[in-house]
């Protein structure tokens, strides 16, 4: 290996040494420096635990020593302070010195350990500080504190009052209580002012407390009161007179009113009202408000109800007049039908599955006049209220619309039958006369030769119209063979008049060419044979070979037969 190389190498490895010492010396003096600060900032708060203004408070406390207690919790709050001063903060001291010791030793374990111990400690003083200037602070602190708390306690008790003086008339049969109730809260305002004079905070904290607790709820007596006896004293007493006296007035014009329950439920009203009057003398006003407007919500749905069964009298009246009309209707047609049905019955062959049906309507429909009856009754004997019956009705209108829709299926089954005969019937006629010109016009054009194929047809057009007018002499009459009936001979007969119509106008065809092609027989002596050949087939009745000979010897002197016969046709 060249000495450049290996010069090279060792420079490298030698760098690389000094880099990473260097590093090493760099991270351990930033790790020194910064445990030499939390040292340092450890050492301060421990000063600012020393420089806590305790005494000072303390000095405030002295001053105003006016009972045994204070004076007990004064020597008591030195006492802790001092434990504090002379024991705890020393020992502190002791734990920064070590963590000096132990930064000089780099023993980076132990000033690890002693660091966390020392800052628990510095907590725990600091912790202990705060408390204690809290507690002592209660006391010096509390006559202004106390005073700016009551202070607004007295305003918002001085409005309320001069609420309750200027609207006296409002707390009607409450004013004794609602008086005495503010004697009370006087008497604990002067509490509060002897309680003072005598440096008694703890007694102070209670009466302050129970001062804020008695105003707040005598703002809401105060606030809520009028309205309350407004509610019981008024207003829901008169709904109540008003229930009673229209209850009375529609039971007497055929009203059905039980299933309101309104005696049951005014009796219980006036007994809850009471018992919300007495818990109001109490000042005891829990959920009053709630209860009377849900007492007021209920007796307006009575109200409700009774407009509500006014206008279903109205609606009953049209509902039911339009419903009887419809169910008489109903009752007369499904009688008419069943005095009726011997006779559809010997006239049509009905399927079981329309009897049925019929059935069936008559059976549902007698169990809706059953209904119907006993509405009726309920109705007669005041057992049924009218939004009751304006149901009923209406779900048995329901059922009668059903009822009326297979009833209107039933009839054009049976009104279809009788159609379909009188169908039938003119269909024959229609039939009969054109088979009738299918004869005559045979017998106008006058052939030579009518073959057995249009006779076999004849027949077949014969027998069909005699198979519909046995079907029609038949009772009872099977709708569906008749109609077959009436499909066969009309096909027959249809295909007899078309072999008619094609026959002849072959045969017209056939005629015409010979006649048009007479013209030039003296000119050819083929043509001539052809149309002899021709006359021959025409005369054995084979029109469309005579037909086509003829016009085939012609066309080939005169290209233009085809159009020629066609306008003579």
């Amino acid at each position: 290996m060249p000495s450049g190389v290996i010069l090279f190498i060792v420079t490298c490895v030698v760098l690389a040494v000094i880099i990473v010492a260097v590093t090493l010396v760099l991270i351990q003096r930033t790790r020194v420096a910064k445990l030499k600060e939390e040292i340092a900032q450890l050492d301060k708060e421990k000063n600012l635990i020393v420089s806590m203004p305790v005494m000072s408070e303390l000095a405030k406390v002295d001053a105003i020593l006016k009972n045994e207690k204070l004076e007990e919790k004064f020597h008591e709050w030195q006492k802790r302070f001092f434990r504090i001063k002379d024991e705890r903060i020393p020992e502190i001291n002791d734990m920064i010195i070590e963590l000096d010791l132990f930064s000089s030793a780099k023993d980076q374990k132990g000033l690890q350990l002693q660091l966390a111990k020392c800052e628990i400690e510095v907590c725990k003083a600091r912790e202990a500080v705060d408390e204690l200037m809290d507690e002592i602070r209660e006391v010096t602190l509390s006559e202004e504190k106390y005073r700016d708390i009551i202070i607004r306690l007295k305003n918002k008790y001085r409005g309320f009052v001069q609420n309750f003086e200027l609207h006296k008339s409002d707390y009607e049969g409450m004013e004794t209580v609602l008086a005495l109730q503010l004697e009370n809260i006087e008497k604990r305002f002067q509490d509060f002012e002897n309680a003072m004079e005598k440096n008694e905070y703890d007694e102070v904290v209670h009466i302050v407390k129970a001062l804020d607790t008695m105003i707040d709820h005598m703002s809401i007596v105060i606030s809520e009161v009028p309205n309350l006896l407004l509610l019981s004293n008024k207003l829901i007493p008169k709904r109540l007179e008003e229930i009673e006296s229209i209850y009375q007035e529609m039971t007497s014009k055929g009203y059905y009113l039980e299933y309101l329950k309104i005696d049951y439920n005014i009796k219980e009203t006036k007994k809850h009202l009471k018992n919300i009057l007495d818990r109001m003398k109490v000042l005891n006003l829990e959920d009053c408000m709630f209860e009377l407007k849900t007492m007021l919500d209920y007796l307006d749905g009575i109200f409700n109800d009774f407009e509500k069964e006014k206008l279903c009298r109205k609606l009953y009246e049209e509902v039911n007049s339009d419903y009887e009309k419809r169910l008489r209707k109903t009752n007369r047609i499904v009688s008419d039908i069943y005095l009726q049905l011997d006779d559809i019955k010997s006239m049509y062959h009905l399927k079981s599955k329309d009897i049925q049906g019929i059935d069936r309507i008559k059976v549902r429909l007698e169990k809706l006049n059953s209904d119907y009856e006993e509405t009726l009754e309920n109705k007669n004997n005041i057992k049924m209220s009218y939004s009751r019956l304006v149901k009923d009705i209406e779900e048995s209108s329901g059922v009668l619309k059903l009822i009326e829709e297979d009833l209107d299926d039933a009839l054009k089954n049976l009104g279809s039958m009788y159609d379909d005969e009188l169908r039938a019937r003119e269909q024959l006629e229609e039939i009969e006369d054109l088979l009738k010109q299918c004869k005559v016009r045979i017998r106008m054009y006058k052939l030579p030769i009518i073959q057995n194929k249009y006779f076999v047809e004849l027949s077949e057009a014969n027998d069909a119209i005699l198979e519909i007018v046995k079907e029609l002499e038949k009772k009872p009459i099977v709708i569906k063979i008749l109609n077959t009936r009436v499909d066969t001979a009309r096909d027959l007969v249809l295909k007899l008049y078309n072999t008619t119509t094609d026959m002849i106008k072959k045969a017209q065809l056939a005629e015409e060419s010979i006649v048009y092609g007479n013209r030039y027989r003296s000119i050819s002596d083929e043509l001539d044979r052809a149309l002899i050949a021709a006359e021959d087939l025409f005369q054995k009745g084979m029109y469309q070979e005579s037909l086509d000979i003829s016009v085939a010897a012609i066309d080939r002197i005169d290209g233009k037969v085809h159009k020629k016969l066609s306008r003579v046709s």
